[in-house]
């Protein structure tokens, strides 16, 4: 529920688990009405690289290649580079093809 960062918080260590919880969690029911909240692994430094593809909803679907978009402020793209640089070509086919170690798909 929502976006721009709100609710969301880096746990520093195990004990800090539950009040971090408990402050994401208020903070996205003011926000946005809903207090669901979930845990995810944080990883330092990430690279945000998107690929869009499109559809005709018969089957046919093309990639419309890659975008860095890993300048962010507040957890929000503030821009977006195209073609991401200083991925391998090796690196680029795996996120093409769905090979890569994560994949996000948002209809």
């Amino acid at each position: 529920m929502g976006g721009g960062g709100r609710g969301i918080r880096i746990v520093p260590t195990p004990e800090d688990l539950e009040p971090m919880f408990r402050l994401a969690s208020n903070e996205a029911l003011n926000a946005f009405g809903d207090g669901r909240c979930f845990v995810e692994k944080y990883v330092d430094q990430p690279r945000h690289i998107e690929v869009q593809c499109l559809g005709d909803g018969t089957g046919n679907v093309i990639h419309l290649y890659d975008r860095d978009c890993s300048v962010q402020r507040r957890h929000q793209k503030v821009i977006e580079t195209a073609p991401a640089t200083g991925l391998s070509r090796e690196t680029r086919e795996k996120i093409f093809t769905g090979k890569s170690a994560l994949v996000c798909f948002m209809i």
